[in-house]
Formats: C-alpha cells, sequence, structure tokens
C-alpha cells in the first residue's frame, strides 16, 4: 500500500499478518499471541517511541484490533472506528498559537478580546493557557499581525461530522452517535492512533470450518493491484487462499441501478428530490446529522454490497458472505441491525493482501477474463459513477432524462455543505448522488495504490470490458427472488 503513512501501515499488515498465520495454523492462543509485541519490539531500544515497554502497548492494541476486539479490554466499544490510547499521546493538545510573528504590541487586542482570561503577557510574547483557552478563534481574529495560528490536530480536521474531540488529557475520543465510519482519520493521524476492528481471524475461521465462504469485490478493485491484475486473477487468488469463489459487485452495482432508477422516476414525478443509497457513510450521515432527509429523500434501494450477498444468500442460506473493498464503513455497514441479509464481514485491501501473504499467495497476471457486471455497474467506484448508471437505466427504460438536474458529490465538505442546502430548501437539483470518500470509492481510505496509480491501471483494464446493457445483463439473474429494500421486503 502507497500512502502517506507508510510505515504505520507497514507495521500494521506485519501484525496482521502474524496473527492471519497464527489462526490458519490454530495456533492462536494467548501465548502465542503475546509473543508478538516482544518480536514487534525485541529491545532493548525503541524504534519509534520513548520506550519499548510503550512500544508493545500499542502493538497489543493493534493485536487486539486485528481480532477484531477493542483495543482496551477494560474499555469496550461497539464502533467500528477505534482510538489506542496509548499511540495517542504526542499530539499537542493546544489549537491556537502565538508564533514568533507576535511584536508584543501596546494594543494587546489578542488579550481584550479573549473572554475567557486564557492571554497573558509574556516576557517577549503573549501566551495562551490551554487550561483556559475555549478554542474559540477571536484573539486570532483580532491580532492586526496575524501573529495567532490555529492548529488543528489532523484526526480531528479529516473527521467531516465532527465526531472527534479530546479528554482532559489530550487523548482522542470518538463520538460513537456522530461518527459515519469514513474512516478518514485513520490514515491521517501520524501515530497511527487510531484503526479499524479487523474481522480476517473470522473469515479464516470460517473457512477453516469448511463453510462456504464467497468473496464480493468492490467494482474500485480493478486498478489496484495495477493493470495486468483484473478480476478474474483476483478471483484465483481468492480461490487459493481458500474462498469458495468470488462475485464482483458491480453485479450489485447493475442490480441497485435499476431498482433505483424506479425510485428516481417516482421521486421526479412528485418534486421530490432524491439521494442515492449507495455509500455506507454517506447514509449515515444522513441517518446521525439528517434525520429529515433520511426519511424522506433517501432512496429505500440496498447497496450493491447487500444485493449481492442478498442474491448470495438466496441461492445458499447458509454461505459466508465477505466484502472486499477500499472502504472502512462498509465494516459499519455489515453490523447495522436494520439491514438483514447484509454481507457477513467486509475487508479492505491491505488486510486481504496480509491474509495472502500469511500463505504465500500474490495474485498474477491470467489469460482468463470475467465479467458479471456491465461498464456501468463497474463504474460505481467513481464519483458520478452511481447517478452515470441509473440514468442509463432510465435510458433503457425509454425514459426522457433530458433536463434533469444532478448534484455530484464527492467528499465528506461536498456532502454536507449538500444536504445543508437541501434541509434549508435551497436545493434546487432533482438526485443528488452523495459520496464521502473524494473521487469516490476509487479515492476510499483503504485504497492499494494511489489514486492516480489505480485510475491510470484502471482505465485500462476497463477498457476491455464488453458494452453489455444493465437491464440485459439483469435477465440473468432472480431478481424476483430476493429484497433490494432497505427492509428486506420483496414489494
Amino acid at each position: 500500500m502507497i500512502t502517506n503513512d507508510k510505515g504505520i501501515v507497514e507495521l500494521k499488515h506485519e501484525i496482521l499478518r502474524e496473527i492471519c498465520s497464527l489462526a490458519w495454523e490454530d495456533r492462536l492462543t494467548a501465548e502465542e499471541v503475546e509473543k508478538i509485541p516482544y518480536r514487534i519490539s525485541p529491545g532493548p531500544k525503541p524504534q519509534y517511541r520513548c520506550c519499548i515497554y510503550k512500544e508493545r502497548e500499542i502493538v497489543r492494541g493493534r493485536i487486539r484490533l486485528a481480532m477484531g476486539q477493542s483495543p482496551e479490554p477494560d474499555h469496550p466499544t461497539k464502533n467500528v472506528v477505534a482510538v489506542i490510547p496509548a499511540a495517542c499521546d504526542d499530539c499537542p493538545i493546544q489549537d491556537y498559537y502565538v508564533t514568533d510573528i507576535c511584536r508584543f504590541c501596546l494594543g494587546k487586542s489578542c488579550l481584550n478580546s479573549c473572554k475567557f482570561g486564557a492571554i497573558t503577557p509574556g516576557d517577549t510574547r503573549m501566551r495562551i493557557d490551554p487550561n483556559k483557552c475555549k478554542s474559540c478563534g477571536m484573539c486570532a481574529s483580532a491580532c492586526p499581525y496575524g501573529a495567532i495560528i490555529h492548529q488543528e490536530r489532523p484526526c480531528k480536521k479529516a473527521c467531516p461530522v465532527g465526531a472527534i474531540s479530546y479528554d482532559e488529557a489530550g487523548i482522542c475520543k470518538i463520538d460513537e452517535a456522530k461518527c459515519i465510519h469514513c474512516g478518514h482519520c485513520i490514515h491521517d493521524c501520524p501515530f497511527g492512533a487510531i484503526g479499524s476492528k479487523i474481522y480476517c481471524v473470522d473469515v479464516i475461521r470460517a473457512i477453516r470450518e469448511g463453510k462456504r465462504v464467497v468473496a464480493m469485490c468492490a467494482p474500485a478493485t480493478e486498478g489496484q493491484f495495477g493493470n495486468r491484475i483484473g478480476m478474474a486473477s483476483i478471483r484465483k487468488a481468492l480461490k487459493q487462499l481458500g474462498f469458495a469463489d468470488m462475485v464482483e459487485v458491480g453485479l450489485g452495482g447493475d442490480m441497485t441501478a435499476a431498482f433505483e432508477a424506479q425510485e428516481w422516476i417516482e421521486a421526479r414525478k412528485e418534486g421530490r428530490i432524491m439521494t442515492t443509497s449507495c455509500c455506507p457513510a454517506f447514509i449515515s450521515m444522513l441517518h446521525h446529522h439528517f434525520p429529515k432527509i433520511y426519511e424522506e429523500n433517501k432512496s429505500s434501494t440496498v447497496s450493491p454490497m447487500v444485493a449481492v450477498s442478498r442474491y448470495l444468500k438466496y441461492q445458499d442460506p447458509d454461505c459466508v458472505t465477505v466484502f472486499i473493498g477500499p472502504c472502512i464503513a462498509k465494516k459499519g455497514e455489515t453490523l447495522n441491525e436494520l439491514i438483514t441479509d447484509s454481507a457477513d464481514y467486509a475487508l479492505t485491501y491491505g488486510e486481504i493482501v496480509a491474509m495472502m501473504d500469511s500463505r504465500g499467495i500474490t495474485p498474477e497476471p491470467i489469460d482468463e477474463t470475467y465479467q458479471e457486471a456491465s461498464i456501468f455497474g463497474k463504474k460505481f467506484a467513481g464519483s458520478g459513477g452511481v447517478a452515470g448508471a441509473v440514468l442509463e437505466v432510465m435510458k433503457e427504460l425509454g425514459e426522457d432524462t433530458e433536463g434533469i438536474r444532478l448534484l455530484t458529490c464527492a467528499g465528506g465538505d461536498e456532502c454536507k455543505k449538500a444536504m445543508l442546502l437541501l434541509k434549508a430548501g435551497k436545493l434546487d437539483v432533482d438526485f443528488v448522488e452523495g459520496m464521502i470518500c473524494p473521487g469516490g470509492c476509487v479515492g476510499g481510505p483503504s485504497k492499494h495504490q494511489t489514486e492516480k496509480l489505480v485510475l491510470k491501471a484502471r482505465t485500462e483494464l476497463l477498457s476491455k470490458a464488453d458494452d453489455r446493457k444493465i437491464l440485459e445483463n439483469l435477465k440473468n439473474y432472480p431478481m424476483d427472488k430476493f429484497s433490494m429494500h432497505r427492509d428486506g421486503s420483496l414489494s
């Protein structure tokens, strides 16, 4: 994986690979697990923290996450995204700082603007008491020299919904009532203090128990491993790993587009703005922060992941379905009790690669082809892809799509701005496609390559796909036998 947190990713990968190896060998005992921190940080000198004891405690937190558990055994959390407290202690607690630009002027506009008594004169410049500062920013606005800066912590800056705060010790806290599981904070934390629960061990156990475990690869998969590793190569590698089969979730994109198109047609007749339903982080944003829009404007069609899972479970009710993609929020979607027959587990690319590495498996180029989705279903991974597929279905149904006012939002800030306008009745569009990740799923937080490299390889791979129509493609599947509604109803 190529990210701006390369060292953290490598450490997480090493730990997860060891956990997976123990799980495959049925040696995942407390005794064996406790050996891992000492192999990672043998001592006597620390490698990346103040002492080996802290390093080992951080590794223990990562081990618990790697086993699908909360980082702190004494403070369990139901949230998919969680904080490792031992790793979260080197960020500054203070938000506002007086820099050397301060001229120690006579006007003292910063002092006069502060209502909390947080600013006092120092020897050569003004000082801000972090214990009194309320981070209102009035001092920074008042300073004529711009000498006071706002230094926002990376995790808090990355969160699009204000779910992150800090306790009195400066340790990051995630508000579970606000968190939308987007995972943006994970890769923005320079200390690797935030991670997500990982379910590789559960998947390995299901495979070892002889269950029929089926992988479902996200449309964003094509391009993640270069321009020579297509869906057929990944399918073969996953079968070598122990999966019974693999289905591309782009097929679920076709399914979702077909049903969402019907909703769009009805909403357009009613003059009602409709929002898409495919990005689980966007749906969580609506559910937690815009409940009225969630009830009145959201499409009731399930996401492509859920559609494929329901299709597979219709064929075999006892099968175990595992989504693989760049999305942390999909883990939250699998745990959503309001959605029946969703995927049983969701893994990121880094996590499935660690599983493969633990068994010495690497996807290799092959001459075979594999395609179950239309090119429109495959393009669900990019911003505008969902809307493009829905419009294609409308055209295939003979609907007039001229004049449709469409807004595509990619990124948390764009989505939030659009929903605020919709809430205020000031959004003059017919349909809104919402994706919390910039660039869409291809730009997801757990992508395996940089977005630029993925898009380049992806363009070449998608050029080889055939031009099948969405509705024609769906004739090959029993669409009347399983539900495409979030509540599980067939009607």
